[in-house]
């Protein structure tokens, strides 16, 4: 302690700003300074390193690499940076026993590319390493990092120089183990100067990541901090700039229910109209209007900037939810022709062979298992009333382990029969009636999935989280169905009506019409009147809904995901996808994501905890019917 007081002391003759820079960071608080010059100096935490762009505004990707990491300096010149860095490092050193400086910067030409070149030749990487034995493991690791990128586009050659070799008019001269690392402008054309944008966001995320290893080989190899993985010595706040992004993308988001908007309001009456005409006619579907202008929604989605966010991770994860959202947008344009069937193959994709081969496998297997008998009698069937208050049970038992657990519950008579999640309310329809034996599963699967990632994602700072990265649905689905098993509730009946979904929306995407779908399930596969119209009615919806194909190839993720020893816990913490699973394990080691704030109740029993053993085996969904 007194030697931390007499640090504090001797910085005070430092500029003011500094001086509280400093006290600031050996208090362990963040620090934001912007300063003359163009410059800025932003710790989140106290960490033995420090990234460092000189030049402002002349390398623009040198210095987003930079301002990516968590702890930086952007500097107008060596001049201005020296003092800041040195003050910084004997801080830190004392702090840590150790501290590296990484400086970045650009190439002033891309010296690969010329006429003579190949087509999309190698591109230069130079590294240069002081003789400071504790930093070698830092270049290593960099260039081993580098070199391991899968290059798309062009393919980095790493060049290590001596560090007495190479000269700078602005180069840094510091008394910390120090790296210096400069690129080829690749990302933009050498004689227009046009920039590639994918190139030039594949080329920060390839830089920054190894610029991570090459922090995290400085800190094993010195001893000076322990972490998880190089991932979680990334950024541990969020800026206002995201906390701004998060807010827009979330009200264009909010500003429309997809799923409202094409289901049908008329489901009763289509069936009958179907029914009367034979099975052999398409019903007329009627949807509600719209509550959004198409464009104007477009417009205030794209106007969103995100050149701020200062975090690749974040960056991408955003661009990937209004891409999303953009394909949502056009969906609902083109509700009721024939683009709508177009758009939800690019937003759900095709039924893959493998996704078919298996939903073909539970019909064929799983028809005598299922027996189908004749409906219950009215008695024995629970009905909207029934589930209704069930919901509320369960939801206040959520809501006294969580208080921000605030779910609505309603039933409508303008939606078909079964369950729906919009946001924070749970939508029954009038209509629904199941076994009593089928309601707990169903609302652990409604409530203990959906409701409850909803309010876990709005506990973690960003609204992304609870509306859902992009393409979370198959693996919020799949996780749904998953939840059915634990709770003891899987049937081959539900088994069958999930694989049923998958072949009708394979039949859809080919071309077959409503009525083709409908014949083929209750002639071919022997589901009952009812049940297949109220898969053709999903499927068809809008004018071609490929969603539905979502909730098998889920559960088969899933499986796959945890035979191979992958945990559950990341998936209960928002809705994600099943690609960004690595992803909320990352913002989750960088303090970036909280856990869950709440856990499924269907987890507490005993039984549940056994069924979960069994899937590090590999299972196939019909394996889930063995209780």
């Amino acid at each position: 302690m007194k030697l931390a007081r007499a640090s504090i002391q001797a910085e005070a003759n430092h500029p003011d700003w500094l001086a509280e820079a400093l006290a600031a960071i050996h208090a362990g608080k963040a620090v934001r300074q912007e300063f003359a010059g163009g410059g800025r100096l932003h710790i989140d935490r106290a960490l033995p390193f420090l990234c460092v762009h000189l030049a402002g505004d002349a390398a623009p990707v040198a210095r987003e690499i930079v301002r990516a990491n968590a702890s930086h300096l952007l500097a107008p010149d060596a001049a201005t940076a020296k003092p800041l860095v040195t003050a910084i490092g004997e801080l830190l050193e004392r702090r840590f026993g150790a501290f590296m400086v990484l400086d970045i910067g650009e190439l002033a030409k891309d010296e690969l590319l010329t006429d003579k070149s190949p087509f999309l030749p190698p591109f230069k990487v130079d590294v240069m390493a002081d003789r400071r034995r504790n930093i070698q493991p830092a270049a290593k690791a960099f260039i081993d990092a580098v070199e391991a990128t899968l290059a798309q586009f062009r393919t980095p050659r790493v060049e290590r120089h001596e560090w007495q070799a190479y000269r700078e008019e602005e180069a840094l001269d510091l008394p910390f183990p120090s790296m210096r690392v400069r690129f080829a402008p690749i990302y933009r054309q050498p004689d227009s100067g046009q920039v590639f944008p994918e190139l030039r966001e594949r080329l920060i995320a390839t830089i920054f990541d190894a610029a991570l290893h090459a922090f995290a080989a400085f800190a094993k190899a010195t001893g000076s901090l322990e972490f998880p993985s190089h991932r979680a010595l990334g950024r541990r706040a969020f800026i206002d700039a995201v906390e701004r992004t998060d807010r827009s993308i979330d009200e264009v988001a909010s500003s429309f229910d997809f799923l409202l908007a094409v289901t049908p309001i008329n489901a009763e009456a289509a069936w009958s109209e179907f029914a009367a005409g034979g099975f052999a006619r398409s019903p007329r579907f009627l949807y509600r209007p719209l509550v959004i202008e198409i464009e104007n929604a477009k417009k205030m989605l794209f106007s969103i900037p995100f050149d701020h966010l200062e975090d690749p991770v974040l960056y991408q994860l955003y661009r990937e939810k209004q891409q999303e959202l953009d394909l949502q947008l056009s969906m609902l344009s083109a509700r009721e022709t024939k683009k709508f069937v177009e758009y939800s193959r690019a937003l759900y994709g095709p039924v893959e062979p493998n996704l078919l081969r298996a939903a073909e496998n539970i019909l064929d297997q799983s028809r005598n298992l299922a027996g189908y008998p004749a409906a219950p009698a009215a008695e024995l069937r629970a009905d909207s009333h029934v589930i209704e208050k069930r919901a509320r049970q369960m939801i206040d038992a959520y809501a006294q382990r969580y208080a921000g657990f605030e779910a609505l519950v309603e039933i409508r008579d303008d939606l078909p029969a079964g369950l729906l999640v919009s946001g924070k309310r749970l939508f029954i329809a009038r209509s629904t009636s199941m076994a009593p034996d089928r309601v707990e599963p169903i609302l652990s699967h409604e409530i203990g999935v959906h409701l409850l990632t909803y309010f876990n994602g709005s506990a973690q700072g960003l609204r992304l989280f609870r509306s859902g990265l992009a393409g979370y649905e198959g693996m919020q689905e799949g996780l749904a169905v998953f939840s059915e098993y634990l709770s003891g509730g899987m049937t081959g009946e539900r088994l069958r009506l999930l694989a049923a979904r998958v072949t009708a929306c394979a039949a859809m995407l080919e071309g077959a019409s409503l009525p083709e779908v409908y014949h083929r399930l209750v002639d071919d596969h022997g589901f009952r009147e009812a049940d297949a119209f109220n898969v053709v009615v999903r499927i068809y919806r809008g004018g071609g809904l490929a969603k539905d194909a979502i909730y098998l190839r889920g559960l088969l993720q899933l499986l796959d995901h945890l035979a191979g020893g992958g945990a559950l816990e990341p998936f209960w913490m928002g809705k994600i996808a099943a690609s960004h699973f690595d992803v909320m394990q990352e913002l989750h080691a960088r303090g970036l994501l909280r856990g869950p704030s709440v856990l499924p109740l269907f987890l507490d029993s005993p039984e549940a905890s056994s069924r979960l053993a069994r899937t590090c085996e590999r299972m196939a969904p019909l394996d889930l019917l063995q209780q």
